[in-house]
């Protein structure tokens, strides 16, 4: 699990490092990305079909991806996925498209979506499967 641990905390440090307000689209119980985006000061939301137990000190909200809540995405500038369901990627794509944010997804081994997207290396192998064309608030 512990090599698990890694992957999450070195996604969360490269969005961190690239954008102030994430949202974390079927987190589960595995806050970990999160936690380290929001321990560098941005600002985080995790949402899953189902409220996890336990405590994460991370704010978590129940939304369905198929039917999304778009109130709760309001000035996102970057959704991500950490292992989603292959069946989850055109609504991620369109909730993407629709906030004009972009997208990160993290697949399981060699997997992908489509055309697989733009390629990643930030230690570890992400894809972009949409750019948002609003300049980051980040780089102002």
């Amino acid at each position: 699990m512990g090599a698990h641990k890694h992957i999450e905390r070195t996604i969360g440090a490269w969005i961190a490092s690239r954008y102030r307000s994430a949202a974390e689209i079927g987190v589960g119980s595995n806050t970990t990305a999160a936690g380290v985006i929001a321990a560098a000061g941005g600002n985080v939301i995790c949402t899953d079909i189902r409220q996890p137990g336990g405590s994460s000190g991370v704010p978590i909200v129940i939304d369905d991806i198929f039917s999304p809540d778009m109130t709760l995405y309001d000035g996102i500038e970057v959704i991500y996925a950490i292992r989603p369901a292959e069946e989850m990627m055109p609504a991620l794509i369109a909730l993407a498209r629709r906030l004009d944010c972009d997208l990160i997804v993290y697949h399981l081994g060699f997997e992908g979506y489509g055309n697989g997207g733009e390629i990643i290396d930030c230690g570890v192998t992400l894809h972009q499967y949409h750019r948002g064309q609003k300049p980051s608030k980040s780089v102002f």
